[in-house]
């Protein structure tokens, strides 16, 4: 599996796995913690979640997910922005350590921005950093505005919304956080309810290579460089389609099929989300 290097020098799988919707059906837990555990095996190490995630059952997933195997994890939550206060954060993070069976989260995220002032927010992580609850703090659905607001070099990450068919971020959000060296973890990157997989332009990029629509947008998001994904999946079929894609390079002639589907932003837009 290839991997992206953060400042400190801690390599990621540039494949990882989301956990969004698992947890919500009691039926589902084993498959779903035999999943993620599939696609450590496969390289994905990477396993993002958040208390959000069905209200703590998304981490309690993760966590038997990973015991025994903590280890080779690299372990991202996130936490409510109502959470998000001097007060609040330690208490979130008490409570997805619990959840999660761990004693530290590798790296711990404002989910997105709500009432509490940015610097608060920053205290309450430094905090819990100096106190080795957490390793690293980064933020979530942060535009650029909210970025240079943020104003500190110690954010690890801005993970946010970005696929084929949703590249508003390419216009000046992306090459910002690149300037910066700061990774950006795309979210949802095989779209939502599977319309942009059956999109004819990524059928035909995968018909050339032999691949599946999916690889295609995985490897069509990591031809980014500081760009890593977190697909989810709970099909052992889907989990090898996606740890192969990153060994999946589109040509010249594919990324401009994709960008005549697909346009790349002419123009400043407001920060897309889900």
């Amino acid at each position: 599996m290839r991997t992206l290097t953060l400042a400190d020098g801690t390599a990621l799988s540039v494949i990882g796995q989301g956990t969004w919707h698992m947890g919500e059906n009691p039926a589902e837990r084993s498959n779903e913690v035999v999943a993620l555990r599939q696609g450590i095996e496969l390289g994905m190490t990477l396993i993002d979640t958040a208390e959000m995630y069905a209200e703590g059952g998304a981490e309690e997933v993760v966590g038997e997910a990973i015991r025994n195997r903590r280890e080779r994890v690299f372990l991202v939550s996130k936490v409510y922005p109502h959470n998000a206060s001097r007060q609040g954060v330690p208490q979130a993070c008490e409570r997805s350590l619990r959840r999660l069976g761990v004693d530290c989260i590798d790296l711990y995220l404002l989910h997105w921005r709500g009432q509490y002032p940015l610097a608060e927010t920053v205290e309450a992580f430094e905090r819990l950093k100096a106190q080795g609850k957490i390793r690293r703090w980064g933020v979530s659905n942060f535009d650029l505005d909210d970025m240079h607001e943020l104003g500190t070099p110690a954010c690890a990450t801005n993970q946010v919304l970005y696929n084929p068919a949703e590249r508003g971020i390419e216009f000046d959000l992306l090459p910002w956080c690149q300037a910066q060296g700061m990774p950006v973890m795309a979210y949802c990157p095989l779209g939502q309810g599977g319309d942009l997989l059956r999109h004819p332009a990524l059928v035909d990029v995968a018909r050339r290579h032999g691949a599946q629509p999916a690889q295609v947008a995985l490897a069509w998001a990591l031809r980014q460089p500081g760009v890593l994904v977190i697909p989810k999946s709970a099909s052992a079929t889907h989990l090898r389609a996606n740890a192969s894609a990153a060994e999946l390079t589109l040509s010249a002639e594919d990324l401009s099929t994709l960008d005549g589907a697909f346009p790349p932003p002419a123009r400043r837009q407001p920060l897309q989300m889900v």
